[in-house]
């Protein structure tokens, strides 16, 4: 009997990564294909070559198996309507549709939202939510992404755009942000915003530190990790910041949405250690007595490597 999967596909403006999941959450074979190479090309081409890929690796698995379903991760995607709409990195402007390009391929369910729901849906299917009906996810990487779950629902507003918790308003007239506005969350503790701050920092540091001696343009979060590993005090107090700047906001989500947990994803989680007791502190100073040390702080029990995947895959599931 053919083993049932899922086709999870994670639209990045770098890489396309899809693969194929079971109903326990394994990936059995997955590929990538660089987004970029498409840029030339109208977005039904894109489409094609995506159709073609899950195709191959149905085609050349070692046992048979039976797609029951498409579930797609994309930069500004709809659930609503299965289309992609204004995505600022990626090469296909304005509005295209999803689903419309593969129900030319396949009569199964089509599914499509953003990233970052995606992966809170992924949290709740097949790591750190399985048992909770109430979290928030946050995705940090080049930007801020979120997904809210809600009485064991993600919450897609009106539009299919709810949760875009990183363009809430962070500092007044602060940093410009992408999306166009200045102050934005996502300025301030997305891999981009920790970088803004660490050069800020080094600036008017009077002491010495490793990240000085790092081209501005080089340095990474990466670099920072090390240097705080090192006792390299300045890079510490970056981390610092940003945990407090995240507790400070999800003391400001707490009010809002009482949730269990809020879930961090992405690669600044390695630097747990570091952030976590300034999240703790920050949040439980600022929110009400009624929610005191209610709210537990986790990071993602998803692989970086597979999360994407995974997390398009559960929207089938």
């Amino acid at each position: 009997m053919p083993i049932k999967v899922a086709a999870g596909i994670d639209i990045g403006g770098t890489n396309t990564k899809f693969g194929l999941v079971d109903r326990q959450g394994n990936t059995l074979t997955s590929d990538k294909l660089k987004t970029a190479q498409f840029a030339d090309q109208n977005f039904a081409q894109y489409m094609e070559a995506i159709h073609e890929s899950i195709d191959s690796l149905l085609k050349n698995y070692t046992s048979p198996l039976e797609l029951i379903g498409l579930g797609f991760g994309a930069p500004n995607g709809n659930f609503h309507t299965g289309t992609i709409e204004y995505a600022p990195n990626l090469p296909w402007k304005d509005i295209h549709s999803i689903k419309q390009e593969m129900q030319k391929h396949y009569d199964l369910p089509i599914i499509v939202t953003n990233d970052a729901n995606a992966a809170a849906l992924g949290e709740m299917k097949f790591g750190g939510a399985k048992k909770m009906k109430d979290f928030v996810m946050l995705t940090l990487g080049t930007g801020l992404g979120s997904g809210i779950i809600a009485n064991g629902q993600l919450i897609y507003g009106h539009d299919g755009f709810a949760g875009e918790i990183g363009h809430s308003s962070f500092i007044l007239d602060g940093r410009q942000c992408n999306c166009g506005n200045k102050g934005c969350f996502e300025a301030y503790v997305s891999s981009i915003g920790i970088l803004h701050t660490a050069r800020e920092m080094i600036d008017n540091y009077d002491g010495q530190t490793k990240l000085a001696s790092i081209d501005s343009k080089e340095l990474s979060v990466k670099h920072i990790h090390y240097a705080a590993k090192e006792g390299d005090q300045l890079a510490i107090e970056i981390f610092k910041n940003t945990g407090r700047s995240l507790g400070i906001k999800m003391a400001e989500i707490v009010s809002y949405l009482s949730p269990e947990a809020i879930f961090l994803f992405g690669g600044i989680t390695k630097a747990w250690d570091f952030l976590y007791p300034h999240i703790e502190g920050e949040l439980n100073q600022r929110v009400m007595k009624v929610f005191k040390n209610k709210v537990k702080v986790l990071a993602s029990e998803l692989s970086e490597q597979n999360a994407a995947i995974l997390g398009a895959s559960a929207l089938v599931w």
